[in-house]
């Protein structure tokens, strides 16, 4: 069967926010002064929220902060949370400030084999402000955002949804992922033709499925059985 579309996630597979090993945003945030938390409890409760975070049952970043908060038993200064809220849009945006040229190749040339192009990526709407502007929506004909389609990897709706917004059958698609939230094992059992694990910027995750070095590999690939 021949691939018609190739589906992409986005942080550390298109983008990455890392630069030899550490963050390029070099974050630190006082959590104890700004919400009254270690930053252990932060991060403990920041993680437990990730489905619905990611699902968009939180559908603002300042609800999350609120809910981490009253759980606690904290007040909420909600200047703290305004400032927390511009910082964190304002990290997520460096990682789209300059895309890798291979990268950009690499969609170029799954464009003109013909192939439609998608995006399916765990996120909230402060994570991809950077998006539109960043130079690769131009190469895409649909992206799911998680938190606007009420679900996330590696739920089936959601690998789903984006075969279907694109007019394609999962038999007939590709999925290209690092290996986040089990994503390349939910769009296996979604039905996707052929799953690769991209490790070109990081590959730190261990999974199964055929590993990509490169992004020119992923071309090579599909080339040969284009």
């Amino acid at each position: 069967m021949k691939n018609k579309a190739v589906f992409f996630d986005l942080f550390e597979t298109l983008i990455t926010e890392f630069a030899d090993r550490q963050r390029i945003s070099k974050r630190h945030y006082d959590y104890d002064k700004l919400l009254g938390l270690t930053n252990e409890e932060f991060k403990s409760e920041w993680n437990k929220r990730f489905e619905r975070r990611m699902s968009g049952h939180f559908e603002h970043f300042a609800e999350v902060i609120r809910d981490i908060t009253a759980s606690r038993g904290l007040p909420c200064d909600e200047s703290a949370v305004r400032y927390l809220y511009e910082q964190r849009t304002a990290e997520k945006k460096l990682p789209f400030r300059e895309i890798n040229p291979d990268i950009a190749d690499m969609l170029q040339r799954l464009r003109s084999m013909g192939l439609r192009i998608g995006l399916i990526s765990n996120c909230t709407e402060e994570e991809v402000q950077g998006w539109e502007d960043s130079g690769l929506a131009e190469y895409f004909d649909d992206r799911i955002f998680s938190y606007e389609a009420k679900c996330c990897k590696p739920d089936a709706k959601i690998y789903e949804l984006a075969c279907s917004r694109l007019g394609v059958a999962p038999h007939e698609s590709v999925f290209v992922g690092d290996g986040g939230s089990r994503e390349l094992e939910g769009a296996d059992r979604a039905g996707f033709a052929k799953v690769y694990h991209a490790v070109w910027f990081n590959g730190y995750i261990e999974s199964d499925f055929k590993r990509l070095l490169r992004p020119t590999d992923l071309v090579n690939e599909l080339e040969e059985g284009h």
